[in-house]
């Protein structure tokens, strides 16, 4: 017995389901899952079942032999026109009949005989077969002086008695062409966790606006349209740090010397190029002088980018488990796992995720600890050493922090950030993942245990450092690279504004 998943589009009839539900029955299909909102969409249902091959087999085609099988997500055609219709009893039926028998689904209907043209009706059509309009005017013309207008085959006129396929529409205009086999498989997979989020009292259309907003901001801000806040700071003679931080998601840093670069975390792979272009615009060369990526974790923001890059890429073996099964909550007891699975799928998809092709994990713990984090490993780059720090799984299993408490140097991913920093566009950003998985951390509880280790660490650092004239530089996952003051996190050091164009 497997499971297997389907999208069938059913009568608005009572009925329906019912006869979906014995097709199932008659074949041993036992339904697992069952979706079906008639204020989304009132065609559309979505199942998942658990039966042997030769049953789904059954199963589909029998739901096929009467309609009820979604199998593709072509728009319906939609042709809006003009009529003048005669001032008489039956006109109107006798109108409606050549409509009926073209199975077109009227959308928009306007007639008054007291408005400014008094024999015009115009009518919206939704129609399943393009091959029908050409007929059904050719009908109409002959009865009636008509005009066209509008005519659209791009899905863009639907309305919401066909939610799914707008919605799979505005999906394609994000990541291109696709099958509909597999725009499916993705309404299938959006609906299930529209599902969750209303069971959790969300609204099921700010979930699917959610979605698309993902993916049309990601777009909207890349090429021309791409701007990074761009921090720097001298770390040693020899050694400068950078910061990055880029639209969407994580921040970027480069730790560089005058001969060589260390890249920590990349971006989403959406921004590979314009990151390309902005690195050098600030002489950073990434053909010539990058020579290893470090990676904190898994998410896409921090990672998406490293398969574009010809260089070995570090990462903690628990983030490779998540890439490699595409599930952030891989590793973690998360009670919101459902929605973190889809969540990767969705943003690892809209932000062209590259896995890398050179992946070296971190050597494992030493026995020694840096405050309450295990240490996992050491890079040397130029005259700095980086401590690796095992994270405790609260963002996510398998992240990590970077340390160096004689270069006064904190990177803590995702487990501290500047919020207070952020802009509202990067800030109004973030709040749709957290909406879509309802935590963006796998554990609440270890997520809070690791800031306040962190915290701990940058305090301990601060004094170490203390007549230096050195701060701890804590480098959060998103915001500016900053520093404690009286118990609050406020930015270092100056931030310049860059575009594709300019710096300011």
């Amino acid at each position: 017995m497997k499971n297997f998943s389907f999208v069938a589009h059913m009568p608005d009839t009572p009925g329906s389901l019912h006869r979906a539900a014995e097709i199932i029955k008659k074949y041993d299909g036992n339904i697992n899952r069952i979706q079906f909102d008639r204020r989304i969409d009132p065609g559309t249902v979505f199942y998942e079942v658990t039966a042997s091959e030769d049953s789904y087999a059954a199963i589909t085609r029998d739901l096929a032999a009467i309609g009820y099988l979604q199998t593709s997500i072509k728009p319906p055609d939609f042709l809006k026109f003009s009529v003048d219709m005669p001032h008489q009893p039956g006109a109107l039926y006798e109108f409606l009949q050549f409509i009926t028998s073209a199975g077109a689904n009227i959308t928009f209907i306007d007639f008054d005989d007291k408005s400014r043209h008094p024999n015009r009706l115009t009518v919206s059509l939704d129609i399943e077969q393009s091959t029908v309009v050409e007929k059904l005017l050719d009908q109409l013309k002959s009865r009636y002086r008509l005009e066209i207008l509008e005519y659209d085959t791009t899905g863009k006129h639907l309305d919401d008695t066909v939610f799914y396929v707008r919605y799979a529409q505005a999906v394609r205009d994000i990541i291109g062409d696709s099958e509909d086999e597999f725009l499916l498989s993705f309404l299938a997979d959006t609906n299930h966790i529209a599902q969750e989020l209303m069971d959790r009292g969300c609204d099921p259309h700010q979930v699917f606006e959610s979605v698309l907003a993902t993916g049309r901001t990601m777009n909207a801000t890349n090429g021309e349209n791409f701007y990074a806040d761009v921090q720097q700071f001298s770390i040693t003679k020899r050694v400068t740090l950078s910061c990055f931080q880029v639209p969407c998601g994580g921040s970027v840093f480069i730790l560089h010397t005058p001969d060589e670069m260390l890249m920590i975390d990349t971006a989403y792979g959406i921004y590979h190029d314009s990151l390309v272009s902005m690195l050098t615009h600030y002489g950073l060369a990434v053909g010539q002088k990058l020579t290893q990526i470090l990676i904190t974790h898994a998410d896409a923001d921090h990672c998406g980018a490293a398969g574009f890059f010809d260089v070995p890429v570090s990462m903690h073996a628990g983030t490779l488990d998540i890439i490699r099964t595409n599930n952030r909550a891989y590793g973690s007891k998360s009670d919101h796992s459902s929605l973190d699975a889809f969540y990767t799928k969705m943003i690892n998809l809209f932000s062209r995720f590259n896995i890398p092709k050179d992946i070296r994990c971190f050597p494992g713990p030493d026995g020694s600890l840096r405050g309450i984090f295990p240490v996992i490993g050491r890079y040397q780059f130029g005259d700095v050493e980086l401590e690796i720090l095992d994270g405790l799984g609260g963002h996510t299993h398998g992240q990590v922090f970077l340390y160096s408490e004689k270069h006064g140097l904190l990177f803590t991913a995702d487990s501290v950030i500047n919020f207070a920093s952020l802009s509202r566009e990067r800030a109004d950003y973030s709040s749709l993942a957290a909406f879509l998985v309802t935590s963006v951390n796998v554990s609440s509880e270890n997520a809070k245990k690791e800031r306040g280790g962190l915290l701990d660490l940058a305090r301990v650092t601060d004094q170490a450092l203390a007549g230096t004239g050195k701060r701890c530089l804590i480098c959060g996952g998103h915001g500016p690279v900053s520093v404690l003051d009286e118990g609050k996190i406020i930015p270092a050091g100056t931030i310049e504004h860059y575009t594709g164009k300019r710096s300011e």
